[in-house]
């Protein structure tokens, strides 16, 4: 069986990637229009626009927070399949995959844990409340049809409510162009691997829409690490569809419709039942995620007041299957949705002058069990109401301060309040920009911690404090950027699992242990970020990450976080059009058990990857993963893919 910590394990290894990646900000309703309005969104000079930070498209010298934005560009010059081996490369952020592809993927930023992160797609949050700490598995999240990506790094609460402890992964996919217009891919290569994906879409006067599907397919390696004798490949295909349409229905009145559903397979290896000894095993899981928004937009007073209504929903079903196991090969089942209703405002104050403000009713249900282990069935629900409010002004210029406060009133243990300042200093016409923020997260029990089997309907929400300030700097008329940033993220009442010592009522119905607020964590550090032209067709690229994350309570290190992240990558256009491109990443040793007995060794990855287009929408291209075939964990007992050649055609049409 899939061993627990699978699901609630902290994350650690990482780094960042070889693209030039701007600090910036994004929402989903409006992040389609951002690169079209900020065409030349590689080039250094320009005034990205972002949406995470503020639920408001702004300018990056007007955000205070510390934000990564991988563009439409950044997505296709990384050839990247899944989403998490591209976000593994950008600062403060660290991954952990239980093997290869398909395997529970979990991902964390600066030094939380990975259930503090908090994932959007297209504005609908994608969590699994039938998981223990209900956090986000990216093992099934494909690149696919994805356009942009806005990773937010600290406490984001204020403005996103539960799980944003360590920050906010916002996913847009692709918007519908003018016109009719659509693309396809295909790629294959080692281990049985193929992929292929298309998209097409338009608009049509006053309605717009695009529909998109992949499937992906490979062999895969054996989970457990071939090194400890691992032999069994363990497989994994899914297949994806994202679709979108916009009805508008005046100048002033919009209808917009997004959906996205995957379908995944994966057979993975654990604690073998009934012997849990870990090693190959049989068993496999089935997991399908379907997400649903539906929004009205209203504009008023020439647009100065901007409404949203919303219905979103999200839905996790999970199934894992051990045909070894009879009469009862069903190992595990878990149901989880969470459905929201949600109104937004945005209101220009006066010239400069913004205000954010909202409301939200959020109920979260899941239903799961494990028949192997006569456990279940469990079923249990929660209610969310909230509001916040958020202003945001440039008080001199050049120098935009924002501030902001939540309210949430949860029906299992009450109410909590954060808040959040930020400031946003742009300096010698925007080529310096200082930034600096305080801002604070928590993140509720999970259902399976106050309702399962280990429940303690006690448990109070985990809390934290974050700070960070940083400095960007153009040079060379923007040819190099340089960016260096300080962090610090502390949390209280950590919920982790204890043994039940304490004699009554609550601990005789759990003799084996529950859930309770028992820990704190501290993480500070420094991320540094360069980006260079060196010539013309040469640019250079490069990020650091120093983390050190502890216990407060024992002063170990917490488990899978290396202290030091490093990637860099150099890229060449040739005069033939050919584009080459190196890249290499570094993770240095962390420790795989809170006790820091076990230690996992660093790794130096490297990739090569090229690209030629036949014609202006016919391209070819190929890629090296792990080119010197390092093998390396970032979970004990869990290998990871060896040296791999693909290749690969994308058209547009």
């Amino acid at each position: 069986m899939r061993p627990l910590t699978c699901l609630t394990s902290y994350c650690a290894g990482a780094a960042a990637l070889a693209l030039t990646a701007a600090p910036a900000t994004g929402l989903a309703a409006d992040a389609a229009a951002l690169d079209a309005g900020n065409p030349n969104t590689g080039d250094a000079t320009v005034d990205t626009l972002v949406v995470v930070a503020n639920r408001n498209p702004e300018p990056l010298s007007r955000i205070g927070q510390s934000v990564t934005v991988l563009d439409t560009e950044t997505l296709r010059q990384s050839q990247a399949v899944a989403l998490s081996d591209i976000l593994q490369q950008t600062p403060g952020v660290s991954l952990v995959r239980n093997g290869g592809p398909g395997q529970t993927t979990s991902l964390g930023l600066r030094g939380a844990q990975a259930e503090q992160t908090l994932v959007l797609i297209d504005g609908v949050q994608l969590n699994d409340p039938s998981s223990p700490g209900a956090g986000f598995d990216f093992s099934n999240l494909l690149v696919g049809d994805i356009a942009r990506v806005e990773i937010l790094r600290g406490s984001q609460s204020t403005l996103w409510g539960s799980q944003a402890i360590g920050g906010v992964v916002n996913v847009i996919t692709t918007d519908p162009a003018a016109g009719l217009s659509g693309d396809l891919s295909a790629e294959g290569g080692s281990r049985s691997t193929q992929y292929y994906r298309g998209g097409v879409g338009g608009k049509l006067d006053a309605f717009s829409f695009r529909v998109a599907g992949g499937y992906y397919s490979t062999a895969g390696i054996s989970a457990f690490d071939s090194a400890l004798g691992g032999k069994e490949p363990d497989g994994f295909n899914a297949g994806a569809f994202s679709g979108r349409a916009r009805l508008d229905v005046t100048q002033d009145v919009q209808l917009d419709l997004r959906a996205y559903y995957t379908h995944a397979k994966t057979a993975f290896d654990g604690f073998s039942t009934p012997s849990f000894s870990f090693g190959d095993d049989s068993e496999y899981g089935e997991v399908t995620e379907f997400v649903d928004y539906t929004g009205l937009n209203v504009a008023a007073f020439d647009g100065r007041l901007k409404n949203r209504l919303a219905f979103e929903y999200a839905s996790t079903r999970r199934r894992s299957y051990d045909p070894a196991d009879a009469p009862t090969p069903q190992t595990f089942y878990g149901d989880g949705a969470d459905t929201r209703v949600e109104y937004q405002g945005t209101a220009q104050i006066r010239p400069g002058y913004v205000a954010v403000f909202g409301a939200q009713h959020e109920r979260t249900s899941f239903y799961t069990g494990s028949p192997a282990f006569f456990s279940g069935p469990t079923a249990a629900a929660f209610t969310i109401d909230s509001g916040y409010g958020q202003v945001q002004g440039e008080v001199i210029k050049g120098l935009t301060l924002t501030g902001g406060a939540r309210y949430d009133s949860h029906s299992a243990y009450g109410g909590h309040t954060t808040g959040q300042v930020a400031g946003a200093w742009s300096l010698n016409g925007g080529t310096t920009v200082l930034r600096a923020s305080w801002t604070q997260g928590f993140k509720t029990p999970s259902l399976y911690q106050l309702y399962g089997d280990f429940g303690n309907p006690a448990l109070r929400p985990e809390t934290s404090n974050s700070a960070d300030a940083g400095v960007e700097q153009r040079l060379l008329g923007g040819k190099l950027v340089l960016s260096a940033t300080w962090f610090r993220l502390s949390s209280r009442n950590l919920i982790d699992f204890a043994s039940c010592t304490t004699p009554g009522p609550f601990c005789a119905s759990r003799p084996f242990g529950a859930y309770f607020n028992i820990n704190r964590a501290l993480s500070q550090g420094v991320e540094l970020q360069g980006s260079a032209t060196l010539a013309d067709g040469l640019t250079l690229s490069a990020n650091y990450t120093h983390t050190d994350a502890t216990n407060q309570l024992t002063g170990k290190d917490l488990a899978r976080r290396p202290r030091n992240a490093a990637n860099a990558t150099i890229s060449y256009v040739w005069p033939f059009r050919l584009t080459t491109a190196f890249a290499i990443r570094y993770a240095s040793r962390s420790f795989d058990d809170v006790g820091n007995i076990r230690a996992l060794h660093g790794s130096t990855v490297m990739d090569l990857r090229a690209a030629y287009p036949l014609t202006d929408k016919l391209e070819v291209y190929g890629r090296i993963e792990n080119l010197a075939d390092e093998h390396y964990e970032t979970a004990y007992q869990y290998g990871s893919e060896g040296r791999g050649a693909f290749v690969g055609v994308r058209a547009r049409f």
